[in-house]
């Protein structure tokens, strides 16, 4: 296998990694209400960018599940929509994290046993 071949494979897995937790990383970060851009800039400020065209549908999809609020706000020049959770979103942002940490487990487990079996102690 070639070195691109490689780096390609490895690029379509790890999209898909973040595809699966980018729901988690956005909610995440809408206990306070959040405009888009700096949603996309505080995201990439924390190492987990993501672009614009996949926020802003994802905000409509939320919306649309009831796990996210908006609100409009004129009092600038431009005006800006928020997000913010909705109550059914902390439920499912919470029960989303328990779920992620018993991953993280599981996950770390899994390599463990891995590592293990590479070393020779399994």
């Amino acid at each position: 296998m070639t070195d691109e071949m490689m780096k390609e494979i490895l690029g379509g897995l790890t999209q898909e990694l973040r595809r699966g937790v980018v729901v988690l990383a956005v909610l995440s970060q809408l206990h306070e209400p959040q405009y888009g851009y700096s949603l996309v800039s505080k995201l990439a400020e924390m190492d987990f960018p993501i672009e614009a065209g996949t926020l802003y549908p994802l905000f409509r999809r939320l919306e649309k599940q009831g796990l996210l609020e908006s609100l409009w706000d004129t009092n600038e020049s431009r005006p800006r929509k928020y997000y913010r959770l909705s109550p059914m979103g902390k439920d499912v942002y919470d029960q989303l994290c328990e779920e992620w940490s018993q991953m993280v487990i599981s996950i770390g487990n899994l390599l463990k046993s891995e590592e293990g079996e590479k070393d020779g102690n399994s």
